[in-house]
């Protein structure tokens, strides 16, 4: 049986995981979703798609499908990444909005709509929830945009970094009290870091 690691969920925020989804955990750079069927596993993993609706569009997707919603999953996230990077460590000013055509046009594709669904944890018995139409694998896209689009509204850039590990290419939103978070990781490269540095003391007193 195939075995696939998992994706790495650091960022406090799924949109910036996003981006996380080609990273380097050990020597080599990994692509979480190089092809369809590894975007599937990130979206499952990320919990954007409720499992018995990613079965659904996997049974009705060819191959092609999914691998061309994944090429284009890849052209998203690096635009999104470009983004990021420009704007991390400021609040986002009114200049930035041009910027987010891409997503904004990515969204107006999109086909939600409400309903009425039974709740029995409601007093009526019923509550309203929003869905979309699953028409297409393109669809698997949308709640990734979606994601995207709460860092820009929801977080603040201000407390958008990149990791400090040398290697590291992941990024994080610092929810931490005093905003102080310097690794996506203290068991990776902030432990990484604390070796490097007892190693140079060493070394010194040598």
């Amino acid at each position: 049986m195939e075995v696939h690691s998992p994706a790495i969920f650091v960022a406090d925020a799924v949109g910036l995981d996003f981006i996380n989804s080609i990273a380097t955990p050990v020597d080599v750079p990994f692509d979480w979703i190089s092809d369809g069927s590894g975007l599937l596993r990130w979206i499952a993993q990320a919990k954007l798609v409720p499992p018995d609706v990613l079965d659904a569009v996997k049974s009705r997707a060819t191959t092609d499908d999914l691998d061309k919603v994944a090429r284009q999953a890849r052209e998203l996230r690096e635009w999104f990444r470009g983004f990021v990077s420009r704007h991390m460590g400021r609040p986002l000013t009114r200049r930035a909005l041009k910027g987010l055509e891409p997503l904004n046009q990515l969204l107006e594709r999109d086909e939600t709509f409400g309903r009425i669904v039974e709740n029995g944890h409601n007093r009526s018995g019923f509550s309203f929830e929003r869905t979309r139409h699953w028409r297409s694998a393109e669809a698997l896209l949308m709640p990734i945009g979606e994601a995207m689009a709460r860092v820009i509204c929801e977080e603040s850039f201000t407390d958008v970094k990149a990791c400090e590990g040398p290697a590291c290419t992941l990024v994080f939103a610092d929810h931490t009290r005093s905003r102080a978070r310097r690794w996506c990781s203290m068991a990776i490269c902030g432990n990484r870091a604390k070796q490097a540095a007892h190693r140079s003391r060493l070394k010194n007193r040598g």
